[in-house]
């Protein structure tokens, strides 16, 4: 009686989680099909087929986020109040899928299940790629609103000088944001397009600009186009905390800030002055919750990975996280040919930096295992799971500990204890070698089997709340 008390006593006590914390994403791109789906006009089955395999895949490499592009351009891999269907989903846009069908609704919840994060990956401003095929549907902006909509190449890109322009993607963002219950909010390096769409023409925002000169405005063309951005950007931050505090808002932009800065950096391309992002602003006035540099260059030569990074971290002076792109596609032969290591030894520069995460371009990296990299990081940096960092600015309470229940005969673990604002349970278990995280899922799960449970030394189960904050552990007996 004695010893069983003396036990029930030491499984109650509270231990300190020994989890790794770092961010391990991949950008999952659909427009021009290119991570998903494999192409338009794919049965419901076949594409959550691919979905799952996706998910299951990340979870294999103890990846704990996928970055879902679903506005490629002005379309919707959801149910969008305000879009269209996506071309790439059905082969026509404006075509639902079959049986409601909603690809984000179906990858959050599975995602979620695996212990993954999910962020939303938008297009702010473009409005057709020349990927598309057939007619855009009535529902396009471009044929809503045509006159907000330019021409530009084999391109079509909404005005950012536009206030219409600038309603109708905020609306868009903000309608996920509080339909869905996603974990973040992306966008890359697309803000005015590449000159090289057009060979580098000139934007033609020709009334736009005028309306503003018209107006009073003093700004040069440049400045205000840069305005134009900023305000885009500075307005999306506030409106998601505003509606879900908890939901993370992350930049990616090209990863060299102007030619010459830093120096020793030599690039062509001036993306404050093409694109028109000054994104070292948007950092310093911490208008986002991690940034993600697309650092997509090997660790030395004119675009050095080392150099830059360590620029990005200086201009970091409000302490966001810094979570660079990698371009770990360069390991396929018909892109680069990168060896495995230089993939392998950006991830430890930005650890060695202490930088707590990657984002990898793209999902077909690990789809498709270039240079055996899948085995190569659960071997090695990715070996243990990791939960993401948490975001103190948004929220630094730690939730409650669990209320689990483990039976030992057959392993089934039941669930219980969390909150409205928790996201995962985190499940730990000494097998031999340390007391390790072996799986997070989603606290509407309450009962898991199949972890290897019952011959444990030690089984024990946190709550990680929206924002990354762990409670301490619930030992089991």
């Amino acid at each position: 009686m004695i010893c069983a008390l003396l036990t029930t006593m030491l499984a109650s006590q509270p231990i300190q989680s020994p989890a790794v914390r770092e961010f391990r994403a991949a950008w999952v791109a659909t427009v021009a099909n290119i991570d998903f789906p494999s192409k338009p006009g794919l049965s419901n089955s076949e594409m959550r087929a691919e979905l799952t395999a996706i998910l299951d895949r990340c979870a294999a490499d103890n990846l704990n986020a996928v970055i879902f592009q679903i506005r490629p351009q002005g379309d919707a891999l959801y149910d969008s109040k305000y879009e269209p269907w996506s071309y790439y989903l059905t082969g026509k846009q404006g075509l639902a899928p079959e049986g409601g069908f909603d690809p984000l609704e179906f990858v959050v919840e599975e995602a979620h299940d695996r212990g993954l994060e999910v962020h939303c990956w938008f297009n702010p401003f473009r409005a057709n790629h020349p990927s598309q095929r057939g007619e855009l549907s009535s529902r396009s902006v471009a044929r809503r609103t045509p006159s907000i909509v330019k021409q530009y190449g084999s391109y079509m890109w909404m005005d950012p000088g536009e206030q219409r322009v600038q309603d109708w993607s905020f609306n868009v963002f903000m309608d996920v944001v509080e339909r869905y219950d996603i974990d973040g909010v992306h966008i890359d390096d697309y803000f005015y397009p590449y000159p090289s769409y057009a060979k580098g023409a000139d934007f033609p925002d020709g009334p736009s600009w005028q309306a503003y000169v018209d107006s009073g405005g003093t700004m040069t063309r440049d400045d205000w186009r840069r305005d134009n951005v900023n305000k885009f950007v500075e307005r999306v931050y506030k409106g998601i905390k505003e509606r879900k505090p908890w939901v993370k808002f992350g930049i990616s932009p090209f990863g060299i800030y102007r030619p010459g800065e830093p120096e020793g950096i030599k690039s062509t391309f001036d993306q404050y002055a093409m694109l028109y992002a000054d994104c070292k602003l948007w950092l310093q006035n911490g208008w986002l919750d991690y940034f993600t540099p697309q650092l997509y260059w090997k660790m030395d030569g004119d675009q050095s990975y080392r150099i830059l990074l360590d620029y990005w971290n200086a201009q970091n002076t409000m302490n966001r996280h810094m979570w660079p792109g990698n371009f770990s596609g360069k390991m396929s032969p018909d892109l680069g040919d990168w060896p495995a290591q230089e993939i392998l030894d950006q991830i430890t520069f930005t650890r060695d930096r202490g930088d707590e995460g990657n984002v990898f371009y793209s999902m077909n990296t690990f789809m498709r295992d270039y240079k055996s990299i899948n085995e190569l990081l659960t071997t090695g940096l990715y070996k243990r799971k990791a939960i993401v960092p948490a975001s103190p600015w948004l929220d630094d309470t730690p939730p409650d500990p669990p209320t689990c229940t483990l039976d030992r005969k057959n392993g089934l673990l039941t669930l219980a204890g969390a909150g409205k604002d928790d996201r995962f349970y985190a499940i730990y278990a000494d097998k031999g070698d340390g007391l390790q995280l072996v799986r997070e899922t989603s606290v509407e799960r309450t009962q898991i089997a199949g972890l290897g449970l019952s011959n444990a030394t030690t089984v024990a189960v946190s709550i990680v709340d929206k924002s990354g904050n762990e409670s301490t552990l619930q030992q089991l007996p």
